[in-house]
């Protein structure tokens, strides 16, 4: 029966250590995935700003001969 006592505890230590890796795991994902949406933020602001300094570039006057030629 104590070997069985033993097999028990094993398992039961296998578990909880299971336990605690599959919570710091998801701790971590989760902070992950805060710092993706942060990401996500940034890149559609610059993407915003290029694509505005595009459009502002494409709308500079024709360049023309000075007056003085």
């Amino acid at each position: 029966m104590s070997e069985y006592n033993e097999r028990i505890t094993r398992l039961e230590e296998t578990i909880a250590h299971q336990a605690k890796t599959i919570e710091e795991l998801s701790d971590q994902l989760a902070e992950q995935w805060a710092v993706v949406e942060q990401v996500r933020t940034k890149l559609d602001r610059l993407t915003e700003r290029f694509l505005s300094l595009e459009e502002q570039s494409l709308d500079a006057p024709a360049i023309t001969r000075p007056p003085h030629y």
